[in-house]
């Protein structure tokens, strides 16, 4: 699996930050009920593509980081759910 330059993928992700091999963000919601449900459903969404992210969760903030520790680094596995999770935090 290609690796891909962090840096480049989150410049074209609104928001995202690069770091040596992952993208980051921090989504910001009305409450803990709307952060959970973003929460819920990018579960469903990252079971089905057997890439699951590193988060956590305080009341109406999820941190996220992205990165795909088979290849090392970030690849297309990582792009396609940051963007699945822009379209789910609307």
């Amino acid at each position: 699996m290609e690796t891909l330059n962090p840096k480049d993928v989150a410049a074209n992700l609104d928001g995202w930050t690069g770091g040596d091999d992952f993208i980051t963000k921090v989504f910001k919601f009305s409450d803990f009920a709307e952060a959970f449900g973003f929460m819920t459903r990018i579960a469903i969404v990252a079971d089905k593509m057997d890439h699951h992210p590193e988060w956590y969760n305080v009341y109406n903030r999820v941190d996220v980081t992205l990165t795909t520790h088979d290849a090392g680094g970030v690849t297309e596995k990582d792009v396609k759910l940051a963007e699945a999770m822009e379209n789910a935090a609307g």
